[in-house]
């Protein structure tokens, strides 16, 4: 059950050291670590309308702005604005065709022309269209109050207000593009200057006889590669004019209306214009969503990745921590004493895993073990990265053999590894003792049947800790002593690392590639590399001291 407003009561600790409750967490399968919010990198996946559910490709993005073409917010209470029909009389156009009037409507001009009969001149046919305009269904908005015109189609091009430094801005955005293509184009030449010959002696022939560039320089064509150097476009710089209009009279004498004036909300929604007055509000392209995936800055695999359809909510990949790791919540706590005394917990340990697991309950490691531990987390990723950017470097010129590597040159042009969240030391003060199990015990798999069965399983060989087992829930009974210097009024926190058998789905390579190179009676050396033994330090605030005296 989630307690929104309460605290968190049982923290997991990260590989880099934050701690966050286990439903903040995700479990990489490739690492088999947590990683918090800041050990994983979000890429966006696709870009769709949440309204119409028009999934939008990137580049479509770009030109539309990241705003959808059809669908409108209201300018007045920033809900979407849906699209109402009604019936308008209209006069015929001249040369039209007379069979888009309806039969009422000829009947009815027919009269009314029966009945004006005296009135000299020729009858205007009327014909009913029907009318689109938009409508907010919260405020009560709508564009007839702005005096924008109807349509004919229910997805009609909607005018739109001209901002006066629409040009401005249009010129600013052809000058910094071009600034920008400059740039690219003296970084690919700097490259090409550093980038190394594959060869001492580089060799003219391959399959055609001559290389592709010398058969163009024989034939006479310019090269393909090379590109025409663009540079920046000028622009006519912003200067401040000393001659302002002065302020209208009517701002300093006539009243003012609150009704009418627009509110910051309002006004930072059309950041173009900002109108001061309610009337010059105008419908606001929709902006689109988005739908991100997460991936392991360590080794470059998806924790969390949807489907593709912007109607769905499923995912493809769904490595949340509460699939993998067991869960630890608190059921309950005798009253702590300040006079030492031994209080009794009890906590409930779930396996969601579907295969049995096996928990053991030891205690934090100390100061130095976990610098320690820090240490071999950073060779870890500096050795991971160089690996990456060493292949990187391999596979773009591993043809040749004396070749000099790319990372050699500078430090700029090789490939460099993704940026890890720094690992630090555990942010949280232990000030109770725990007294741990002196065994390990199993936790059977996750059984959805099971969950309706009244019977509670008992075991004769279970441990004394162990108060209650059902299913894939474990109860367990630990004994818990605040520490003296502990202050009446505090909160008591304890600590312990929580080993459990982790069953790998993951197939490696190493682990493949060696089962099929090995004899058939090696053939279950790979099984039982599936399991691991991972640990997590968790961290559980047990609630205030309670003072001497006090029942």
């Amino acid at each position: 059950m989630a307690f929104f407003n309460l605290l968190n009561r049982v923290e997991y600790a990260c590989v880099c050291g934050l701690l966050n409750p286990l439903t903040k967490l995700y479990f990489c399968r490739h690492c088999m670590k947590l990683r918090c919010g800041f050990c994983v990198c979000q890429e966006v996946d696709s870009n769709f309308c949440s309204n119409c559910l028009e999934n939008i490709p990137s580049s479509e993005t770009k030109m539309r702005k990241n705003r959808c073409n059809t669908c409108f917010n209201c300018p007045s209470c920033q809900h979407t604005l849906s699209v109402r029909a009604s019936i308008a009389t209209v006069p015929l156009a001249a040369g039209a065709d007379s069979k888009e009037g309806s039969p009422a409507t000829e009947d009815a001009a027919k009269a009314a022309k029966g009945g004006s009969s005296s009135t000299p001149g020729p009858a205007v046919k009327q014909v009913t269209k029907k009318m689109y305009y938009l409508a907010c269904l919260t405020c009560r908005w709508n564009s007839h109050d702005i005096g924008i015109p109807d349509q004919t189609a229910a997805t009609g091009q909607w005018p739109e207000p001209e901002y006066p430094n629409a040009t401005r801005f249009a010129l600013l955005l052809e000058h910094y593009q071009s600034v920008v293509l400059h740039d690219k184009q003296e970084r690919q030449e700097l490259w090409r200057r550093k980038m190394p010959k594959k060869s001492q002696f580089p060799s003219l022939t391959d399959r055609t006889g001559l290389t592709a560039s010398m058969i163009r320089r024989q034939m006479g064509w310019s090269d393909g590669k090379v590109q025409l150097k663009t540079t920046p476009i000028p622009i006519k710089e912003s200067v401040a004019s000393e001659e302002v209009d002065e302020l209208p009279a009517e701002l300093l004498h006539a009243g003012v209306n609150l009704r009418t004036v627009t509110t910051l909300t309002q006004r930072l929604a059309q950041p173009a214009k900002q109108s001061a007055s309610f009337s010059q509000l105008y419908p606001q392209h929709k902006l689109l969503s988005i739908k991100c995936s997460l991936r392991c800055r360590q080794c470059d695999h998806n924790v969390i990745k949807s489907e593709y359809n912007p109607s769905s909510i499923k995912y493809r990949i769904a490595l949340f921590a509460a699939y993998h790791v067991p869960d630890v919540r608190l059921v309950r706590c005798d009253p702590l004493r300040c006079e030492g005394a031994e209080s009794a917990l009890l906590l409930r340990i779930t396996n969601p895993t579907i295969n049995e697991m096996t928990v053991t309950i030891m205690e934090l490691p100390t100061v130095d073990e976990e610098r320690l531990l820090i240490h071999e987390l950073k060779a870890m990723a500096l050795e991971s990265a160089t690996a990456a950017s060493v292949a990187s470097a391999g596979g773009a010129g591993g043809c040749s053999g004396g070749q000099t590597s790319l990372t050699s040159l500078s430090q700029g042009f090789a490939r460099q590894g993704t940026l890890i969240e720094e690992p630090r030391l555990v942010d949280r003060a232990v000030n109770g003792t725990l007294k741990l199990p002196d065994s390990s015990f199993t936790v059977n798999q996750r059984d959805d049947s099971a969950e309706f069965d009244e019977f509670v399983q008992g075991h004769q060989d279970e441990p004394k800790f162990i108060v209650w087992r059902k299913a894939n829930h474990v109860v367990i009974r630990l004994g818990v002593q605040p520490k003296p210097d502990v202050q009446p009024d505090e909160d008591v926190v304890v600590g312990f690392t929580l080993q459990y058998t982790y069953f790998n789905t993951v197939a490696d390579k190493s682990v493949a590639s060696a089962a099929a190179t090995s004899t058939p009676s090696l053939s279950g050396t790979s099984k039982e590399q599936k399991w691991h033994a991972l640990n997590t330090r968790i961290y559980i605030n047990l609630g205030k001291l309670q003072p001497v005296g006090v029942e």
